[in-house]
């Protein structure tokens, strides 16, 4: 897991009286999208972005749980702030997200320089829970909350690409997985007020849309409504048709998908929908059905297989990414080579690989047949390997090709260059300058020749 700092121009408006912030976004894109939505009601209090974290007058941590190196990252970072705080008692210490939520007021025994811990159902409630903070309270907030509608105030880190959530909360109950129980149970947006975020953000000249949600294919399940079919009315598949005119914007995309209701129906909108990007992310976790089952995650391999093949039949050059754990308890030598095999069969673009980390209040951590480091270390090391030159064939039928990027900004490690995505989310670079003078913008839609492929990401130039 990685920790990102929010970084953002002050706006006009937020330039005022109640000092500086900084925030720290650990894990997933749902984090993300909740510090957007934190800084830009910090913003509306009247907060600025400061210029350092140990200069900031109001220090936010969003947390992960997800690993526990991400949860151990949290504390080490809550050190240094706590260390200020004594020095500077008018230091606000916020931890917001799953950390938060899971260890509640035990962090306060644990950091008691801490203002507010608040868990991720909680994150548009900031500015309530921070007024109960200047009233000299200490305020943990982790209860069970309705998420309400709040599409204005999110300070988004990009003006191109934008993230939408459309359902929180997890139903499912994998015996390795923690965040059902921090991120709470299922809630799904309304159809009209996501279109409407969409539109709103259209309207300021964003080009791409991710849909979020931590199982996102169990989207509308929740919300009434049976079609005379005898259908649910509200699906991932109606979602994606009824936004998928919002005018201005180019790329729809959507994450995190779940094998167990991904539908051929879906498959066959994406197919059909000019807008929706041939890019899939389906987490498949293991390639032994045994492992599978104790994992609790409802589907086989060889159902995971026939997914696969019905987007290729009608999307031959979709990219296919997903997550994968490795030394699952119990997992055997045989087991952990059925999916090294499913890898190589399946032939992924992009894999993010994890070995296997005991979470609170999930079965898997209380089981007799942990594995070792040492197992995890070896195996992780050697299927990040596969899952590298994998990638790098992957990345091969790319060379020669015209692929259409759309611009995200300045390469920050060469200026002269710009980068963007393919359609099917390769990251690449090719030169600023425009042929006939001045620069590629972000925004921009380019048809770009690859000269250049590695694993992860592509280099060319841009087509006349």
């Amino acid at each position: 897991m990685t920790a990102t700092s929010l970084r953002t121009s002050p706006s006009p408006s937020a330039t005022g009286g109640r000092g500086s912030y900084w925030i720290t976004t650990f894990g997933c894109q749902m984090n993300k999208a909740d510090s957007e939505r934190m800084a830009g009601i910090l913003e509306s209090m009247g907060y600025r972005e400061a210029q350092a974290e140990l200069e900031a007058d109001l220090v936010l941590y969003n947390t992960c749980t997800i690993r526990d190196n991400a949860e151990q990252k949290v504390y080490s970072y809550l050190g240094r702030q706590a260390q200020r705080k004594r020095v500077n008692p008018n230091l606000t210490l916020v931890v917001a997200g799953c950390v938060a939520q899971q260890e509640g007021e035990s962090l306060l025994r644990r950091v008691p320089e801490l203002d507010l811990v608040m868990g991720p159902q909680h994150a548009n409630r900031l500015d309530v829970l921070l007024a109960q903070v200047e009233q000299g309270q200490q305020v943990v907030a982790t209860e069970e909350h309705h998420i309400l509608e709040d599409i204005t105030t999110a300070r988004r880190d990009s003006s191109i690409c934008g993230w939408v959530n459309v359902i929180y909360g997890c139903n499912e109950r994998c015996t390795y997985c923690v965040v059902p129980s921090v991120r709470g149970k299922e809630q799904s947006r309304l159809p009209e007020a996501i279109k409407l975020e969409m539109e709103g953000l259209a309207a300021q000249g964003f080009k791409e849309i991710t849909l979020l949600g931590q199982n996102i294919d169990a989207y509308g399940r929740d919300l009434p409504g049976i079609t005379p079919e005898g259908r649910r009315q509200h699906t991932l598949t109606d979602l994606l048709q009824f936004v998928h005119d919002v005018e201005g914007l180019e790329r729809i995309r959507f994450a995190t998908s779940h094998p167990r209701y991904f539908t051929e129906r879906l498959i066959d909108a994406c197919a059909d929908l000019p807008k929706v990007c041939e890019h899939f992310h389906i987490p498949f976790q293991s390639g032994d059905d045994e492992v599978l089952k104790a994992m609790a995650r409802g589907y086989t391999v060889d159902r995971y297989r026939r997914i696969i093949d019905r987007i290729r039949e009608r999307m031959p050059d979709a990219s296919i990414s997903a997550d994968v754990i490795v030394a699952f308890p119990g997992e055997t030598d045989a087991q952990y080579h059925r999916t090294l095999d499913l890898i190589e069969e399946i032939g992924f673009d992009q894999v993010n690989t994890a070995a296997y980390s005991p979470r609170p209040n999930t079965p898997a951590a209380d089981w007799p047949n942990q594995l070792s480091e040492e197992v995890k270390v070896e195996r992780l090391r050697e299927i990040n390997a596969l899952v590298e030159r994998v990638a790098r064939q992957r990345s091969a039928r790319y060379a020669g090709r015209s692929e259409q990027v759309l611009v995200e900004g300045i390469n920050p490690k060469d200026p002269e260059q710009v980068m963007g995505r393919t359609r099917t989310n390769r990251l690449t670079f090719f030169p600023a300058a425009r042929a006939g003078g001045g620069q590629w913008q972000a925004g921009d839609l380019v048809e770009v020749r690859i000269e250049e492929v590695r694993a992860f990401s592509l280099s060319g130039t841009a087509q006349p």
